[in-house]
């Protein structure tokens, strides 16, 4: 147990919680009352995040004098919590777009689900992962696509099966961000760099090679600055466990990627 990670994490959701007015659903009126509330329940899910705890059963091993209820109380305490981080995480993209940075970067990372040799038998996320490929080579999962300001502020976020059309996630995600949207070659479409183009909006993406298009200085700059999007894939993946192939059920596996992100925009 790491005491200074928990008061830290405790601190930022009580904080959290009143900046944007996060309404906690009401004690039920009938039934057993919670043995973990909510506001508790989304500070150990950062807290696991946050240290070097990979699994829910050490966190539990941690807290579970304190806590004092059985381990699979705790599991559906945090997959529970899982809508609420959902809920706080949309109210800070809606809050940060109105300060935002006017430049902005959108990419893509790989989710794995579980190992390819295990696609086949994998049934925690039938249905919703899908055969993908990235730099890495095919993958079993989901892809994340997420858009940030030069600032580190979290605007945009969508999961979806690893085959998805990236052109048509950027086109449903930057739909309301305007600015400077800054993206890689592979996303590149003339009829999508028109679309996007629009009066408070900029798109630039970096052609081919093999394109005769030539980048103005300011534009290549701009661009050359793209690797803090990849740095933030980098530090979610390392340090904030987004990958995981541990939960067992769907509503698991979501809080976890949730929780991750969470603790990753906290920590900033």
């Amino acid at each position: 147990m790491t005491p200074a990670l928990f008061y830290s994490a405790q601190h930022k959701v009580i904080e959290i919680i009143e900046t944007y007015n996060v309404r906690l659903p009401e004690a039920p009126k009938t039934g057993r009352p919670r043995i973990i509330e909510w506001a508790e329940a989304i500070t150990l899910g950062i807290y696991q995040h946050t240290s070097t705890r990979a699994t829910k059963k050490s966190v539990w091993s941690d807290f579970k004098k304190t806590i004092g209820c059985a381990y699979s109380t705790f599991v559906t305490a945090l997959n529970d919590a899982g809508e609420l981080v959902l809920e706080i995480l949309g109210l800070m993209m809606q809050s940060n777009r109105e300060v935002a940075h006017i430049v902005k970067y959108t990419d893509a990372t790989d989710i794995p689900v579980c190992l390819n040799k295990n696609a086949t038998r994998n049934k925690t996320m039938k249905g919703l992962a899908t055969w993908g490929h990235s730099g890495k080579g095919f993958y079993f999962g989901l892809k994340m696509t997420m858009t940030r300001d030069a600032e580190g502020r979290l605007l945009g976020l969508k999961f979806t099966a690893a085959h998805t059309n990236d052109r048509t996630i950027f086109r449903r995600l930057n739909k309301n961000i305007g600015g400077i949207i800054v993206a890689d070659a592979g996303y590149v479409n003339k009829e999508m760099e028109k679309e996007m183009s629009v009066p408070g909006s900029v798109l630039i993406i970096k052609p081919y090679k093999t394109m005769k298009r030539v980048a103005a200085a300011w534009q290549t700059a701009v661009y050359n600055s793209r690797f803090q999007i990849e740095f933030d894939f980098r530090n979610l993946k390392l340090f904030h466990g987004l990958v995981s192939s541990l939960p067992r059920s769907i509503n698991g596996m979501i809080g976890n990627y949730l929780f991750a992100l969470l603790s990753f925009v906290v920590s900033k």
